[in-house]
């Protein structure tokens, strides 16, 4: 079979598998007696493994199944869950990881996986006097033990398949009034009914005996569904004629081929209820599809287009007074919204899928330097674009190896301090404006000024007597330059400091910045800012002389008009009165240096407040042109790293506006 048309969703699938065993291995340490982890584990396991198998990739196939053998050694109460085999488990994700992105890469996928498969084995054997009760039980069921509908090996398959599924398998028996007298219509009303939740694998008599009426006053069948015991019996009881129903569960045990039935309960139409039973799992359709990032990207530039149109119209309509036009404008205008938030919504995913891979790290990196660490994600809901998550997962794993290596104290240490010896370490995201930020806070060391300013010093970045001028934090950013380290001791996990440079080049290269907050023996907090980069933004448009800008609306506050004598003046810088509060005040027409054609003595200026965090800044402009949808587009590489500036738009009459990045302003 030609498999490589199936390799892309191969590969997401099997990530969201991993990830999914990653996040209820964890929570299985904390709760080890929680069996509905187990069997979610062990379905993402068992799912893998038949995928691998299909595809051809023997070695996952080879691993998983180890996996699932003590997974279901664990669900069936004949393995505990202890620290030994959490460890191997997690050792045995690392593997299948590596070899999901080593087929992603293009190569064949293989490892050398015998030795983790003989440990799994060790730990499976640890079973096998428990398990020799089972083999007798299912050789006797294979000899004959009578049961009144008999499974063949392929029926068993689905029975136990769905079980793994947390679906359940239920042996009905129907019985029909005495006076009925349509028999077979009775019975095929019920199986048209009882089909529209779950499949019929077996029937007693068969199916076309059933259905000509050749039977008795009952019928029975093994019906595969995810609905309760009670859901079923209303179902059934809908039909009339139906006298009563008996719920039989069949269980198949451990892949084999037996079949035990259990006497769940009995239900009768004439008022006796059956208890309401909560399956495993809720079996949901899935209504969603693939579709890969490019086709979004071109679908996205093709609208753009568009927008630009539209802004054209838009100008167009203007001049011409004519109502249809006018309306039809405003109509296009309406649908073309709520298009655009559509197709935007497509590239943005959660930040989750970044932060799900830090406890698993953080766990190991614990106990390899004995310490104690209780990690909080706050924010993972926080929705970025594609292309941006796929960037930021190396750099925030260095912060935080940092964070974890050289910020976060031993727990003798912790306790002399009088802290707890339980670090904590809190990795938090959240919007502001038209941008995300993401901050790793821990509660350790803090950075140390003094080998900080010695060393930046040392390297002739700052003088001594200017350093003496700066404050802590502004010290501590000096970690962020290239080649600089505080570390004593190279480490094999990091150094504080040791290729932070990249760090922050790379956040650079995004379109953001990162900054550091610290304190002598409270900790540190990184801050990262970057940008949502969508690429339809709405904007203030506003003039300076003759030049246009759009300012982003997310970044502001507030517009105002203030007279001469309202322009303040504090330590040589102009400021304005806010509110009670001190704002400082920048001229855009000096901050990008815009030639005035004629000179205006305006009695009032115009003032853009925009915040960044908890600063404010007021941007003076010449007049307020109005809101407008912009298409954000790059300046390219001939003009890149503008100063203040996120990029250009096209304006409906042709004209080019630079869209200012008001965050640059705000120091």
């Amino acid at each position: 079979m030609e498999t490589d048309q199936y390799l892309d969703m191969f590969l997401d699938e099997s990530r969201e598998h991993l990830q999914a065993v990653n996040d209820h291995i964890l929570e299985l340490e904390k709760q080890p007696d929680n069996i509905d982890l187990v069997n979610e584990i062990f379905r993402s396991a068992h799912t893998l493994k038949g995928m691998a198998a299909t595809m051809g990739f023997e070695d996952i196939a080879s691993l998983t199944h180890k996996m699932e053998n003590v997974l279901d050694g664990i669900r069936n109460y004949k393995l505990n869950v202890t620290t030994e085999v959490i460890d191997v488990i997690f050792v045995a994700i690392e593997y299948l990881e590596n070899m999901v992105d080593s087929i992603a890469a293009g190569n064949d996928g293989k490892k050398d996986v015998s030795d983790l498969v003989a440990r799994l084995d060790m730990i499976e054997k640890g079973k096998s006097i428990k398990n020799e009760g089972v083999q007798e039980v299912a050789a006797t069921l294979e000899a004959g033990t009578p049961t009144e509908l008999q499974l063949d090996q392929f029926q068993l398959e689905i029975v136990q398949q769905a079980k793994e599924l947390g679906i359940n398998a239920y042996q009905l028996t129907v019985s029909l009034e005495d006076e009925c007298i349509l028999k077979g219509a009775r019975a095929y009303m019920v199986f048209d009914v009882m089909e529209k939740n779950g499949d019929i694998i077996k029937t007693n008599p068969a199916v076309e005996d059933i259905e000509e009426g050749n039977f008795e006053d009952s019928f029975s069948f093994v019906y595969v569904s995810s609905e309760p015991p009670k859901n079923i019996q209303e179902q059934v009881s809908k039909v009339s004629e139906v006298k009563n129903v008996e719920i039989v569960r069949f269980v198949v045990d451990n892949n084999s081929s037996q079949q035990q039935k259990q006497t769940e309960e009995k239900v009768e139409k004439k008022g006796e209820k059956v208890a309401d039973e909560k399956s495993e799992v809720t079996h949901h359709t899935s209504k969603t599809i693939r579709v890969n990032l490019e086709r979004i990207d071109d679908l996205l530039n093709i609208f753009e287009e568009v927008i630009i149109d539209r802004g054209r119209l838009e100008v167009i309509s203007e001049e011409f007074d004519n109502q249809v036009l006018k309306d039809t404008v405003e109509h296009l205008g309406r649908v073309t919204s709520e298009m655009q938030n559509l197709i935007l919504s497509m590239r943005m995913v959660p930040i989750e899928q970044v932060f799900n891979r830090f406890p698993r790290m953080i766990r190991g990196l614990a106990k390899e330097l004995n310490k104690k660490i209780n990690l909080e994600i706050i924010g993972s809901e926080t929705e970025l674009d594609r292309t941006v998550i796929d960037e930021i997962g190396d750099p925030l794993v260095h912060l935080i190896r940092n964070s974890i290596d050289h910020g976060i104290e031993l727990p003798e240490v912790r306790a002399q301090a009088g802290k707890s010896e339980e670090g904590h370490l809190i990795l938090r995201a959240y919007h502001s404006g038209n941008h995300v930020f993401i901050e790793i806070e821990d509660d350790g060391a803090g950075i140390n000024r003094e080998k900080v300013q010695m060393k930046a010093i040392e390297k002739g970045l700052i003088l001594a007597e200017e350093a003496e001028l700066l404050s802590d934090d502004e010290i501590a950013n000096f970690i962020l330059s290239s080649g600089f380290s505080t570390a004593d001791q190279i480490s094999d996990i990091s150094g504080r400091g040791v290729g932070l440079d990249v760090v922050k080049s790379k956040m650079e290269a995004l379109g953001g910045e990162i900054s550091i907050k610290t304190e002598k023996g409270k900790g540190s907090i990184f801050s990262i800012q970057l940008p949502l980069t969508l690429s339809i933004i709405a904007t203030l448009l506003v003039k300076v002389k003759h030049e246009t800008y759009a300012i982003p609306l997310s970044s502001i506050i507030e517009t105002v008009l203030l007279q001469d004598e309202q322009i303040l003046s504090a330590h040589g810088r102009k400021v304005m009165d806010f509110r009670g509060q001190v704002v400082p005040l920048v001229s855009l027409s000096e901050v990008f240096e815009v030639p005035i054609r004629e000179e205006k003595n305006e009695k009032y200026h115009a003032v853009v407040v925009v915040k960044k965090g908890e600063k404010l800044t007021g941007l003076i402009v010449d007049s307020f042109i109005g809101q407008k949808e912009v298409v954000l587009k790059s300046l390219g590489s001939y003009l890149k790293d503008v100063f203040a500036i996120s990029g250009a738009t096209i304006l409906g009459d042709g004209e080019v506006a630079l869209i200012i990045d008001p965050n640059a302003l705000i120091k």
